[in-house]
């Protein structure tokens, strides 16, 4: 089984997908940590991607190192969390995220996971790869 959380914590930004009606949209965003098959993100509600995976929970993230072995995209379920210690937690992996929303408390400040279902990975020398957990 692959450790997708390793490749992460390696290479934590990457481009999240989620539907905007029926569009794909993306945008850069930067992976926290994670909990078994959880993988943590963040987001403001005030935000057109808290509104879409509202709307429709199926999200996609990928992430690559500079020289793109392993490419990996988990794939899965969003579920947004209110815990205050998850979101301290996050303040403490990316001390940007405190300087933006001052405190765990603002309600704009939402923490999400994404239930990993799904990973895929790609490198040159073993070609894709698809795991389901």
């Amino acid at each position: 089984m692959i450790n997708f959380a390793e490749i992460l914590n390696a290479n934590p930004i990457g481009v999240f997908a989620t539907l905007d009606g029926n569009k794909v949209r993306t945008r850069v965003f930067q992976y926290l940590f994670a909990d078994g098959k959880k993988a943590y993100f963040s987001t403001s509600s005030e935000k057109p991607v808290y509104a879409q995976i509202q709307a429709n929970p199926n999200v996609s993230f990928c992430t690559y190192p500079q020289n793109f072995n392993p490419v990996l995209s988990i794939n899965g379920k969003a579920v947004f969390v209110e815990d205050s210690t998850l979101k301290a937690r996050a303040f403490d992996v990316n001390s940007k995220l405190k300087g933006m929303y001052k405190s765990v408390d603002n309600p704009v400040f939402r923490i999400f996971y994404i239930e990993v279902e799904e990973v895929t990975t790609f490198s040159f020398a073993e070609g894709p790869k698809s795991y389901k957990l």
